[in-house]
């Protein structure tokens, strides 16, 4: 079976519409106001609208509070919750209770310690996102582009689904989905031609790879 694949950072409706046409299986939209990638409530809402019946609407959030998190929710609908900040498993759950919704939970790695938090993480979250571990300075908590040593990842196995990410492109997607086993994987600025714009042929081109992959 190929990799699902989900193109982040969508912040305009030719893009959304170029990722559905691809194959997309989720759609992500940032709500980061640091994030070059960032929508408002309202703009997702519209975005959301070019989004068919089959493919998830993933709405980003780093720390979000309850206010802002019904804010969004108000206005777009989505199907998962993605927490890319510092949240601990018990705000996990917090915010499956608060939402209703499935809750992706990012999880960012540098070296073997890291992946204890994967455990931990996955008696709460519904699915992992194993992310890069930004650096100390980042402004961003992801769509650095930088990427792991994905051989901590070979032959493990989590309590939940889990997507790969960090650094993806579609010229390395498919070796990292063989070396790793993803059944997922996730790409912002590896599809961009500039912070923030998709490139559409690139989309295509990742997504071809990511199907093309046998783990």
């Amino acid at each position: 079976m190929s990799a699902a694949v989900k193109i982040c950072g969508l912040s305009d409706a030719d893009s959304v519409r170029a990722a559905v046409a691809a194959g997309a299986r989720f759609t992500g939209f940032v709500f980061f106001p640091k994030s070059p990638r960032h929508v408002t409530p309202q703009q997702a809402a519209a975005l959301a609208g070019h989004v068919p019946a089959g493919v998830a609407r993933v709405g980003l959030f780093v720390n979000p509070g309850d206010g802002a998190l019904r804010e969004v929710l108000t206005h777009a609908p989505l199907d998962v919750i993605q927490l890319h900040g510092d949240e601990t498993p018990q705000r996990v759950a917090e915010v499956k209770a608060l939402t209703g919704l499935p809750v992706m939970k990012a999880v960012g790695v540098a070296g073997p310690a890291d992946l204890d938090q994967l455990w931990d993480f996955g008696l709460a979250a519904d699915m992992l996102l194993v992310d890069a571990k930004p650096m100390p300075d980042a402004d961003l908590p992801g769509g650095n582009g930088i990427a792991f040593d994905w051989r901590l990842l070979v032959g493990r196995r989590w309590l939940r689904p889990w997507l790969l990410a960090g650094g993806l492109t579609p010229d390395n997607v498919a070796e990292a989905i063989r070396l790793t086993g993803a059944p997922a994987v996730d790409v912002s600025s590896g599809v961009e031609s500039a912070p923030g714009v998709k490139d559409h042929g690139l989309i295509r081109r990742f997504i071809d790879q990511a199907r093309g992959a046998a783990p």
